[in-house]
């Protein structure tokens, strides 16, 4: 039997090796049209390949995988992110797990992962075909089964061929961005960092919590890139232009005020900005204090009216912003969208408009916040079409014919 995996990256490598590993006679040949492997791999994490989650403290996968949550849940059933570390750790990866429960190579080395796959690979016979773009299904002529495992596109162009086929697709829209914000003021404290804030779309449900990095160009940080994926279509829709409030306490209202009277009891000496509360950092907490006092924020805490120590708790939890733009999440885009999880068999990820067509990875409408879920997505995804590769009676696959493709392989 003969399998082709169409795209080198994640999913497609990690599909080819458990292919080999469960049925050692079966032909695997892998179609990357670029010039190099795993590329998304090599720079994801800033170089270091944040390869999975521990998942500790999820407690509903809705909150990891905005798009696809209820089949990950399924798939987990066989592999899940205990699975996938365990099968790297025996596979001679060391992993490490840091604070935030991100899983990385202990050796904070994406080459680590990448040496790893491809040692496999070869060491088991895969064929590796670089620079080798598959303009038809025709092209794969005398394979039984063929995997489609190209990752996001960027554009609707990317998966049009398979729309063409029968397949439902869901229009690509970018997730996992920073955001843009029009305020001099705010990114002149580039690299100040809030431990723990809650952002949100104002007459929305959408909202997340995290640390917070201001830039150059406005923020970035866990909590604004999970707010981008949950947000992805509404942003979208918006052109990026939306309003943002930022709890800077992630508190109520009532819990921050009475912390701030706490302050004001303890130190009613103490001029305001030079204590900053809820760890704030003293720049940080020296512009909110003038942006919601002005001069006044150079008073002592005794002086402070009513209306003043409203002010403060307002600022803390319903600081305002305009997003005016979308930055970039370094090269690592994720997108939202791809293949409808209506047009493939949830057990084994099969087209149902297309037998013995397989997809695995990004290319599926399933995406997930930043920490490791998206390449937690590939493996368990991948390692459930190589199962179903090797359970599938050797039939011939019967292909769409006359489909021009252009498949965008990472």
């Amino acid at each position: 039997m003969k399998t082709a995996i169409i795209g080198g990256g994640a999913a497609g490598f990690f599909l080819a090796v458990n292919l080999k590993e469960m049925m050692p006679e079966m032909e695997v040949t892998i179609f990357e049209r670029g010039q190099r492997v795993l590329r998304k791999v090599e720079i994801s994490g800033g170089g270091r390949c944040n390869c999975t989650n521990t998942f500790d403290g999820v407690k509903d996968l809705s909150a990891v995988y905005p798009r696809g949550y209820r089949l990950m849940k399924r798939l987990f059933k066989t592999f899940d992110y205990h699975d996938a570390y365990e099968w790297f750790e025996r596979h001679g990866v060391r992993l490490t797990v840091q604070e935030d429960q991100c899983v990385f190579p202990a050796s904070q080395d994406s080459h680590t992962i990448i040496n790893c796959l491809t040692h496999e690979a070869r060491r088991r016979g895969v064929e590796i075909r670089i620079g080798a773009a598959v303009s038809s299904l025709d092209d794969l002529a005398g394979f039984d089964h063929i995997a489609v495992t190209t990752g996001g596109q960027p554009r609707m162009s990317g998966l049009q061929w398979l729309a063409d086929m029968g397949h439902e697709i869901i229009p690509p829209v970018p997730s996992l961005f920073t955001f843009e914000i029009g305020d001099k003021a705010l990114t002149e404290m580039t690299g100040t960092v809030a431990d723990t804030a809650t952002v949100m779309l104002p007459g929305t449900k959408l909202r997340a919590s995290g640390p917070l990095l201001i830039t150059h160009w406005g923020m970035s940080g866990p909590a604004i890139l999970r707010l981008s994926s949950y947000a992805a279509r509404h942003l979208f829709e918006h052109d990026y232009h939306c309003p943002l409030s930022v709890n800077w306490a992630s508190r109520h209202d009532a819990d921050t005020s009475e912390a701030l009277t706490a302050i004001a009891i303890r130190q009613p000496q103490k001029q305001v900005t030079s204590t900053p509360p809820f760890n704030l950092t003293r720049r940080l907490w020296e512009y909110l204090a003038g942006k919601s006092l002005g001069n006044r924020a150079q008073r002592r805490w005794a002086e402070l009216s009513k209306k003043d120590h409203h002010l403060l708790v307002n600022i803390l939890c319903n600081d305002t912003y305009d997003i005016t733009g979308k930055g970039t999440f370094k090269d690592e885009f994720v997108t939202c969208g791809g293949v409808s999880l209506s047009s493939v068999n949830p057990a084994t990820l099969e087209s149902r408009v297309c037998p013995h067509l397989y997809f695995a990875g990004e290319v599926l409408d399933i995406d997930g916040v930043t920490g490791g879920f998206n390449f937690q997505a590939a493996w368990t995804t991948a390692y459930t079409v190589a199962r179903a590769i090797t359970a599938s009676p050797p039939t011939p696959l019967q292909r769409a014919r006359g489909v021009d493709s252009d498949f965008g392989h990472t």
